[in-house]
């Protein structure tokens, strides 16, 4: 049976609304509230229901940054993993963290835990990146089904049904592999109080980057964040021939 690793990030709630710094260095963190990226939730609830299915054997949380991720380990341990990684990334090292890093994290605890499948949500929803489960499969050099909408053991591995833009495609993957969850894959189970707090007794592992031999030096720098321009109202035109005609001069209706 399969050893599952699922990549679990700390974002910004969904519902939170993001203010930008006033020397526009980043976003507004402190005081915020925070919880699991929605897609890794599918990841994590994916993740279970295969050992649920006989599929998985074990399921291993893994989270990269500061001390407050380890709340989210706990969080896809009350769904159902069965033991937590927390990468310890802290300070300005979290601040220029990216996807390559994340994903030679998770390649190099995919080989010492002997995990046969990684899945990672999609995106993140506070960098909306993309990239770590293409990035891991790279490093990892297995095959990959990304925006996965249903995941299915077959003989030799996986069949996965990918959500693409011209509709739905099928591939047949063998094992090992990593996956990507998009957002039609499940519908994620909430934590009993129950489960909560037997998620406490789980064991939950402290590394660093370093301590796996990855290389966490910032690639980019950034230079300015800034809010959207407010978008300019709009007005109302009586008829469609005076549309078209504003249409034609390039003007905001």
């Amino acid at each position: 049976m399969s050893r599952v690793l699922v990549g679990v990030k700390r974002v910004i709630d969904y519902a939170v609304k993001i203010r930008v710094k006033p020397d526009k260095s980043g976003v507004v963190t402190d005081g915020v509230k925070h919880s699991m990226n929605p897609f890794d939730e599918i990841a994590v609830e994916e993740a279970v229901r295969m050992k649920e299915k006989k599929i998985a054997s074990e399921v291993i949380a893994v989270s990269c940054g500061p001390a407050q991720a380890q709340e989210t380990l706990r969080t896809a341990l009350a769904m159902g993993a069965d033991r937590a990684i927390h990468v310890e990334v802290a300070g300005k090292d979290y601040d220029t963290l990216q996807p390559l890093h994340v994903a030679k994290i998770l390649a190099k605890l995919s080989k010492d835990e002997k995990a046969d499948i990684v899945i990672v949500g999609k995106q993140a929803i506070d960098d909306d990146s993309n990239q770590t489960a293409q990035m891991t499969a790279a490093l990892l050099d297995w095959p990959q089904g990304t925006f996965a909408s249903k995941v299915e053991k077959s003989d030799a591995g996986l069949t996965v049904t990918r959500e693409i833009d011209g509709g739905l495609e099928v591939i047949k993957t063998k094992l090992p592999a990593v996956i990507s969850a998009d957002l039609r894959l499940n519908e994620p189970r909430y934590a009993t109080l129950p489960n909560i707090m037997k998620a406490k007794k789980k064991p939950l592992k402290k590394v660093t980057a370093k301590d796996l031999g990855v290389d966490i030096a910032p690639r980019i720098k950034v230079l300015s964040v800034e809010d959207p321009p407010v978008r300019q109202a709009g007005s109302i035109v009586p008829d469609v021939d005076t549309l078209v005609a504003k249409l034609k001069e390039g003007g905001h209706i």
